[in-house]
């Protein structure tokens, strides 16, 4: 989920706790915990509601961060056909655990056991092999658009982005404003592989 404007501040402050959505299907899992342009939220509810039920004195209304109803209902995006969704959440303190990871730049045997086993489960896929063959195209290509290194695969972007997210659940990655790099983390894989 991002955030807008005073909303991302909001969230970042925890003054807002309570977000309006209008999505084709959900996009957030209540108990998960999402990294945002605000933070690290954590799911605590979703439920799709009726927007034209929404009560000017409704508490989520405040929550949201809106004046009334109207305010919400006006701020509303995507296909007015689309349910809209009530979405609960509170922010996580405390670093995230991934840019923890991430910033290993040592390996334990274990450590390198765990990445073999996991990345082979993915270069297992309908795919085929892609896990290496991506870390060094982020490694050589660093800040490049996500389309630009899925063509150079000749991949679809959208599976792309994808893959290079299960990647940085390892710590391997960093997202950047366009494109990724090699977290240290990522760098050491290779080493440790010899590529």
């Amino acid at each position: 989920m991002l955030f807008a404007g005073s909303d991302r501040d909001g969230v970042a402050d925890g003054r807002i706790t309570t977000a309006y959505r209008r999505w084709a299907e959900p996009r957030v899992v209540e108990g998960r915990i999402y990294r945002t342009n605000a933070g690290r939220i954590e799911i605590d509810s979703v439920r799709e509601i009726n927007p034209d039920l929404i009560a000017d004195n409704d508490a989520d209304v405040a929550a949201a961060d809106r004046r009334n109803a109207k305010d919400v209902r006006r701020r509303l995006r995507g296909n007015e056909d689309w349910p809209t969704f009530l979405i609960k959440f509170h922010l996580v303190e405390g670093p995230d655990p991934r840019d923890q990871l991430a910033a290993q730049s040592t390996l334990t045997a274990e450590d390198l056991a765990e990445l073999r086993t996991r990345l082979a489960r993915f270069d297992d896929g309908r795919q085929g092999p892609w896990t290496t063959d991506t870390l060094r195209l982020i490694r050589s290509k660093p800040a490049t658009r996500a389309a630009d290194l899925a063509a150079e695969l000749g991949r679809e972007t959208a599976g792309f982005k994808l893959d290079v997210r299960k990647l940085k659940n390892l710590g391997l990655t960093h997202s950047l404003e366009t494109g990724y790099e090699l977290s240290p983390r990522g760098a050491a894989y290779l080493e440790a592989i010899g590529n």
